[in-house]
């Protein structure tokens, strides 16, 4: 078996790139801390446009849900609660 030398190397590009680890933070907190996702999400994705490390994907899915959950927690406060509030005050003493 013979190897020539001038064949070039078979690699996927962009498989050393590494993923940016502030986009790892943002995507996780978006489930637990919905504002401190977001946050640490749109900067994860400015630092992705500047160095081109992986991770684009996580970083806009880690703002998509970290405002989602935002829009829903404010949903649940404003039209939710009242209602069940106003159930509570309902209820007939005996």
């Amino acid at each position: 078996m013979t190897y020539d030398q001038n064949t070039p190397a078979t690699t996927v590009p962009g498989a050393s790139a590494k993923f940016n680890t502030l986009a790892i933070v943002g995507f996780v907190l978006a489930f637990v801390v919905n504002i401190a996702g977001v946050v640490v999400s749109f900067i994860a994705l400015s630092q992705i446009k500047k160095t081109g490390e992986r991770g684009r994907g996580l970083a806009i899915a880690g703002i998509i849900i970290g405002l989602l959950s935002i829009v829903f927690g404010i949903l649940y406060f404003v039209l939710v609660l009242p209602v069940a509030m106003e159930q509570m005050n309902n209820i007939p003493t005996y």
